[in-house]
């Protein structure tokens, strides 16, 4: 039987270069997802302006304000250096691909040097997270933990080990397929780390199964009235209701280690993470995942290098 979602055509690279080969589309592409209602002035919100350009770059007045906006000031592009052709490309080779795309095949794509790639992809996967991190999952969930990483330094392996990043991974189901998947990073599988986790990542009224190593940790959320959850244990529900969020949990790791040689595991986890839940939310439209991508970026805040690679947020 032909998987519809597997088997979709999807946005060749010609139908891609058809619509954002020049810089003047990507230009009228990243204007339209910035403002898709007509401009609005970043400083007060006014609706009307007069667009000018200085130099290469497109400029906004605001007509109520003297504030001047260019397209990428306020956004995930402003202190990149990249034509918009090159972001662009970059959305949309790492949306297309079916496994993640390394900096390093971004490098040789793009033209660009590796640093210059690597920002690229972290920005952008910046992008992804902060969209992600809005959509908690809800009705019939499965719940699973996992773990990101190798060896000790000293050569020791297990749960314990320090390279190693936990990370709760859930499923939404409806008639017993996958609809959405969220992949968190969590300091532990604690009660309190777990608490957190349930805050931001399920909304009520939802059932939620477990496997046995996270069972007690989300049993003590029961009292804290967490939406309105209602806890199964694997037990309860079967092995056999739990093998899609499997499955899930073996395309990620299988995504990440075929390849990535090597990340730093604690530091950019939730990001790596993130990256793989966006494409697979949104697998339904290969094609809608470019505008949509131009659209999350265009609405995140600017994030220097510096911030960038700082301790992230909402992870480990």
């Amino acid at each position: 039987m032909i998987n519809s979602i597997q088997f979709q055509k999807g946005l060749s690279l010609a139908d891609f270069m058809a619509r954002y080969g020049t810089e003047a589309q990507c230009e009228a592409a990243l204007i339209k997802a910035r403002w898709p209602d007509g401009f609005v002035c970043p400083r007060c919100g006014h609706r009307r302006g007069y667009a000018f350009r200085h130099g290469k770059n497109a400029v906004w007045q605001c007509s109520a304000c003297p504030h001047q906006t260019s397209l990428r000031s306020g956004t995930q592009m402003e202190h990149s250096l990249l034509s918009l052709r090159t972001w662009m490309l970059a959305i949309y080779l790492i949306t297309q691909s079916k496994t993640n795309i390394a900096a390093l095949a971004l490098r040789r794509q793009l033209g660009i040097s590796w640093k210059a790639a690597w920002l690229l992809k972290h920005k952008i996967m910046e992008a992804m997270r902060q969209r992600e991190a809005q959509r908690p999952l809800s009705a019939e969930v499965r719940v699973d933990h996992g773990w990101l990483g190798g060896e000790r330094p000293a050569g020791q392996r297990g749960r314990g080990a320090k390279s190693k990043v936990a990370f709760v991974a859930a499923v939404e189901l409806r008639e017993g397929r996958p609809l959405r998947v969220r992949f968190d990073p969590v300091e532990d599988f604690s009660p309190a780390a777990l608490a957190q986790w349930a805050a931001r990542a399920l909304t009520g009224p939802c059932l939620v199964s477990m496997d046995a190593f996270i069972r007690s940790g989300l049993l003590a959320l029961a009292p804290q009235g967490v939406g309105q959850m209602g806890l199964l244990s694997q037990d309860e529900t079967g092995v056999e209701s739990f093998r899609w969020l499997n499955i899930l949990i073996g395309n990620l790791k299988t995504a990440l280690s075929g390849t990535h040689h090597a990340f730093k595991f604690a530091k950019y986890a939730n990001r790596y993470l993130a990256e793989v839940q966006y494409r697979f939310n949104r697998r339904a439209s290969l094609p809608a995942l470019v505008p949509g991508l131009a659209f999350a970026v265009m609405h995140t805040h600017p994030m220097t290098r510096r911030v960038i690679t700082s301790v992230p947020e909402g992870g480990t």
